[in-house]
């Protein structure tokens, strides 16, 4: 059994939004062209709070951008964005969102961030998302989505050290690139056993 898994497809994330990835809308339609082709279909929704501690503005003097010493690790502060209920937290519309058998929301947690659709950024509390898969005896994972150094990187190297083939689909994904961000995670993900196609 394989799935995709569609890592935040939503309006924050593509033009115009609170957090755009360049060119994030780009993916939509390679994305629905590929449904198709899998027995599962998940979908990984950002879903904040209002006053996430990783909003740069619940942080005094802090930018977005900068980076902060958590009980967790280091976290980027970010605009604020993907807030629970909101337009930006929405799925991209041209999104084929109703082929999902499942969605996954993350960042629900004001305490802690969740790159991963597998854990939060503590690397030990788990999103469920594991349990489903073996559930539904899925053993191979495509990866594709927003964006491939953040969510798609954290999600695809989680999901291989469970013992998941995963494979992310580079041309199905647009980047950030934070200060080197995207090299180091390429780097990452080919390290942990991930295909990048």
């Amino acid at each position: 059994m394989q799935a995709l898994i569609v890592i935040d497809v939503q309006n924050d994330f593509c033009p115009g939004g609170a957090l755009a990835v360049p060119e994030g809308d780009a993916v939509v339609d390679g994305i629905n062209a590929l449904m198709a082709e899998f027995d599962a279909v998940i979908l990984t929704q950002d879903w904040h709070p209002a006053g996430h501690s990783s909003f740069a503005s619940s942080h005094d003097g802090k930018e977005p951008f900068g980076v902060v010493e958590m009980a967790y690790g280091p976290q980027v502060l970010w605009p604020d964005h993907c807030i629970q209920g909101s337009v930006g937290a929405q799925f991209h519309p041209d999104l084929a969102s109703d082929r999902a058998d499942m969605i996954v929301r993350k960042g629900y947690n004001p305490a802690i961030d969740s790159y991963s659709a597998l854990f939060e950024n503590d690397h030990e509390t788990p999103t469920g998302l594991e349990g489903y898969l073996r559930t539904r005896r899925v053993e191979r994972l495509v990866m594709c989505g927003l964006a491939l150094d953040f969510c798609v990187n954290f999600s695809a190297v989680d999901a291989a050290r469970q013992g998941f083939d995963v494979e992310v689909r580079r041309d199905l994904c647009r980047a950030i690139d934070l200060d080197g961000s995207l090299d180091a995670a390429l780097e990452g993900m080919t390290a942990a056993g991930v295909r990048l196609t």
